[in-house]
């Protein structure tokens, strides 16, 4: 038996639905009408920017009320008051990589394992991430997320992808481990590379969100611009280089229903928590090994020797050695240490373009070895290229600026 290439599937099945498929008087409904709405570029492109809008007021919202109205009271009121009365030796290490700075006076500043680590996985990062995937499951349970698949189609051919890679770019937003293996749903090895490493490269998770919206909330806009325009042309060049072709999309696109809460509460329950299965062990190991390496001067050591490439390629001061280092464990953690560093604005948003688009964290390096180690290695080269080049390119828009 022959395997078929693309085009001659693609003439089998219209082939096979001529013969199967009789066309019948069919009543427009109100769904219907719905649906095309939502597929035609000239409609549906603006109702993707409004439900886009909408998912990131809510987002932000629904982070931000639970976040600051009552996360932080809880832990910087109670719960590091509390550590610091009882922790004993307040001057010796194992209260430093615990507790943290024995004179902060919240949680986000003191850097130990039982403060910050606690701090940054169940009072930043949970509301982000329960906001992230309530309005992701409602999306697709709702079926509009097959219908933004067919919208965004001839974009995303531009840079070596079909529209169904909306899918594993969306659950990147709020986990990267999920989004590498939903790279699975494209077809062909090429689309695989090019969306693995981009999405690895350039789309922040939802935890790295949530902190950006809490240290960084006058620059975020400026971040993401840039992630976004290093997802399209870094995209463009990978489709150029790399041999292969993208086939055309074949995708059920279902009526428009009412989700169901039940399904609604399960699939966000089963997310979450997987979640936190992986990412709350790799914070609390972050603060544990970033505060030792502080310890041992391993990070004043670190900075001195990448100081000429910090400070003159990427302008940005030579203590974002540490918060690097912490970025293999957990990028949300890595950015949280930024905000402690004296910067300029523009060296803050440099800095934490840095730390995205800088080796992805452990979880998400492990599932990209289990994908393929070729794979692994390709994207790792093409990692240390882009974070070369774009790291240096906005140092050199700052110059020409002149706010560098």
């Amino acid at each position: 038996m022959t395997k078929l290439d693309v085009d001659e599937r693609w003439d089998l099945i219209d082939k096979i639905s001529k013969k199967t498929v009789t066309f019948g008087e069919y009543k427009h409904t109100l769904k219907d009408a719905i649906g095309e709405l939502t597929v035609k570029p000239l409609t549906g492109i603006p109702i993707a920017i409004a439900v886009l809008y909408g998912f990131w007021s809510f987002f932000s919202s629904f982070a931000g009320f639970f976040t600051d109205g009552f996360f932080v009271k809880l832990f910087d009121e109670h719960w590091l008051l509390w550590l610091q009365e009882i922790f004993p030796g307040k001057e010796s290490w194992l209260y430093y990589i615990f507790v943290g700075d024995p004179s902060a006076t919240n949680c986000f500043e003191a850097f130990g394992v039982l403060t910050s680590g606690f701090f940054v996985a169940i009072g930043v990062v949970l509301p982000a991430i329960v906001a992230f995937y309530l309005i992701l499951t409602l999306l697709e349970d709702s079926g509009y997320l097959p219908r933004l698949a067919v919208l965004i189609d001839t974009i995303l051919h531009r840079i070596g992808l079909h529209g169904y890679a909306i899918v594993p770019t969306i659950l990147s937003l709020g986990c990267n481990v999920p989004a590498v293996a939903a790279t699975r749903v494209l077809e062909t090895r090429k689309e695989r590379f090019i969306m693995m490493t981009i999405l690895a490269i350039f789309i922040p998770c939802g935890a790295q969100l949530g902190i950006m919206k809490e240290v960084i909330p006058d620059t975020m806009g400026f971040v993401i611009f840039y992630l976004f325009m290093g997802y399209l042309i870094f995209g463009f060049i990978l489709n150029k280089i790399i041999p292969g072709k993208t086939p055309e999309m074949l995708i059920d696109v279902p009526p428009y229903q009412m989700p169901t809460a039940q399904n609604v509460g399960r699939k966000l329950w089963m997310r979450t928590s997987s979640f936190f299965k992986v990412a709350l062990p790799f914070v609390l190991l972050g603060c544990v090994i970033v505060n030792v390496l502080y310890l041992t001067g391993f990070i004043a050591w670190m900075g001195d020797i990448l100081s000429p490439l910090f400070i003159g390629w990427f302008g940005v001061p030579s203590e974002t050695a540490g918060p690097l280092i912490a970025a293999f464990l957990r990028k949300d953690l890595a950015v949280a240490q930024l905000s402690a560093i004296e910067m300029t604005r523009y060296q803050m948003i440099s800095a934490v373009v840095l730390v995205s688009i800088y080796f992805p964290c452990v979880a998400t390096f492990a599932m990209m070895l289990r994908e393929g180690w070729k794979e692994l290695l390709g994207s790792i080269a093409v990692l240390a290229m882009v974070v070369t080049l774009y790291g240096g390119l906005l140092h050199l828009i700052w110059i020409l600026l002149g706010v560098a």
